[in-house]
């Protein structure tokens, strides 16, 4: 098993790094382009944000199937393989020649960034020793976040100065040097054993985690959080592109930097969770979220930022314990748990921009805001049934 702090862990956890970097920085490279996406394609709003939620959905259903496929087929090989797919995906986009080839390309792009962050974990249990595989973990969802910025970041920095297809085509040997290196970095799968793929036990196992009131509660309040978070940030950038503000792309790409604070609120969310309970915690972070979501009503570009800073704290602050209760709550499956959770997740992100996009026709930003909290009270309400069950299951047991 490899251990911590020898020349295969670091190599091990590098290469998946690389791989998580890659994927969420081709998933959120659209975002801080949709205004342009709108204007080059002549579609509204709604329409150049499928651009970004057509593919988070095909990668949450996606998530499903990559975990039982590679538990029969092997790990290094299907996530070496996804990983070229969206590479060649990406070219692809480069040339798109309407805006319903680039759908087709990014839902398919889609199906393929599943890959990694569905297996990555898995291939991890499987090669580290215990106290590496805690190490790696942490440094491997950091990758995630940092993939998750820096593709924002490279959206806005080359749509502003080359264009969509320059965009693409940079993305595209970006995406091929990391391959290269993750092929080359991450050893090959020494402890894995394969387990025949069958699908009736599978099934049965997820309709029981749905059948669990204290995971599915989890899950909605994880895809319901997301559904609003990320779908602000691609209607803000409209508000932004607009007087009077006129932020070019570059300066939009950039507003993503307030998810920092998340990162902040990742790493202290197990602290917290300890001392007031998860579902506290996560009923704390709605009502954060809420009041960020207030905050940027005030007509100032510093108080949108500040409150994109204070929703993403309270986002993640939700997101992480909702996810650290699953794994805690989950009875056997833990993997096929943490696979709904994320499916839940995902199509929350691909389906929250329908619903505000309601709002947005008839109040602009205002009417986002309203939608938002909304749905958030909603949000709050599943939290305080949550808390209810736990103190329940926690009153039987004692």
């Amino acid at each position: 098993m490899i251990t911590p702090h020898t020349s295969a862990f670091w190599r091990a956890t590098l290469a998946l790094c690389l791989g998580s970097f890659m994927v969420f920085a081709n998933l959120y490279v659209t975002q801080p382009l949709l205004p342009m996406i709108a204007e080059h394609f002549a579609v509204s709003a709604l329409q150049s944000s499928a651009s970004f939620t057509i593919t988070t959905f095909t990668l949450g259903v996606s998530l499903l199937f990559y975990g039982p496929l590679s538990d029969a087929m092997g790990r290094k090989g299907i996530m070496l393989f996804t990983m070229c797919g969206i590479t060649a995906t990406t070219l692809m986009l480069a040339f798109a020649i309407d805006y319903q080839s680039l759908l087709i390309l990014r839902a398919v792009q889609g199906f393929f960034l599943a890959g990694l962050p569905a297996i990555a974990v898995a291939y991890m249990s499987d090669e580290f020793n215990a106290d590496a595989l805690m190490l790696a973990v942490g440094i491997y969802i950091s990758g995630n976040s940092l993939g998750g910025i820096g593709g924002r970041l490279l959206g806005g920095f080359l749509g502003e100065n080359f264009g969509l297809a320059g965009t693409f085509e940079f993305m595209a040997l970006l995406s091929l040097l990391l391959t290269m290196a993750f092929f080359w970095l991450l050893p090959p799968s020494v402890h894995f054993s394969p387990k025949p793929l069958r699908l009736k036990p599978m099934l049965a196992q997820m309709g029981a985690h749905l059948a669990n009131k204290r995971l599915l509660l989890s899950y909605l309040i994880g895809g319901l959080s997301f559904f609003i978070f990320v779908n602000q940030y691609s209607f803000i950038t409209f508000v932004l592109k607009d007087a009077p503000y006129q932020l070019s792309a570059q300066f939009i790409g950039m507003l993503f930097l307030t998810y920092l604070s998340g990162t902040y609120a990742s790493a202290i969310s197990g602290k917290l969770g300890k001392r007031f309970s998860q579902p506290v915690c996560m009923m704390a972070g709605t009502v954060i979220i809420i009041f960020g979501s207030g905050i940027t009503l005030l007509p100032s570009l510093y108080a949108i930022i500040l409150g994109l800073l204070i929703n993403a704290f309270g986002f993640f602050l939700t997101h992480s314990t909702a996810s650290s209760w699953v794994s805690l709550n989950a009875q056997g499956g833990k993997a096929s748990a943490s696979s709904l959770y994320l499916t839940f997740y995902y199509i929350g992100a691909s389906t929250g921009g329908i619903y505000l996009n309601v709002f947005w026709q008839q109040g602009h930003w205002s009417g986002v805001v309203l939608g938002s909290w909304l749905m958030l009270l909603v949000v709050l309400c599943l939290g305080y049934w949550l808390k209810k069950i736990g103190h329940s299951v926690k009153s039987k047991t004692s």
